[in-house]
């Protein structure tokens, strides 16, 4: 096997692993919203003033740099934990010379929300509520959190859209 094919091979190895740890670490895979909710999240950000978007669980970064390149004026925050999405998201991030984009490889429940006025996210459950725990006992100036698919167990929505999708999946705006 040249060693070309074997160096491929041994990347393609690496980055499998890499998923795999921190789908485990994480509980969840990196997984992309839909183009659709992507469209029905940014939609929903329109209405929500000038404030700094934040999205935990950035991974790939369709959702951030689509929301840096719409909102120009606006600061946007990513957080991923995954090595392979965030490495790919700054990339584009470089690429697109998006300079109102910040991507930060830490787990979002460390984050500082201070700034943050806008919370958009696509997560599991479990998540959710730890979202809901961490909003509850931190000094944050969040004022609307966006959730794609799954909702805050303790929170009622001012809007729900329903996508026209396969799974009719849901999307929520909370204003807190």
């Amino acid at each position: 096997m040249p060693l070309f094919e074997i160096l491929l091979l041994l990347l393609f190895v690496l980055i499998a692993f890499s998923i795999i740890w921190s789908t485990l670490a994480v509980g969840i895979s990196p997984m992309p919203s839909s183009a659709k909710a992507r469209q029905a999240m940014l939609n929903l950000c329109r209405d929500t003033g000038s404030g700094r978007i934040t999205d935990f669980g950035s991974g790939w970064g369709h959702f951030v740099i689509a929301a840096a390149k719409a909102f120009p004026d606006r600061q946007i925050t990513g957080y991923e934990l995954s090595l392979c999405p965030y490495l790919t998201a700054y990339l584009l991030k470089l690429m697109f010379r998006l300079d109102n984009l910040t991507l930060k490889r830490r787990d979002f429940l460390t984050a500082d929300l201070g700034s943050t006025s806008v919370l958009v996210c696509y997560l599991y459950p479990g998540a959710m509520k730890a979202i809901e725990n961490k909003l509850a006992t931190d000094q944050h100036r969040v004022d609307y959190i966006i959730s794609n698919n799954f909702a805050c167990p303790n929170l009622t929505p001012i809007k729900t859209l329903q996508l026209d999708d396969f799974y009719r999946s849901p999307v929520y705006l909370y204003h807190l």
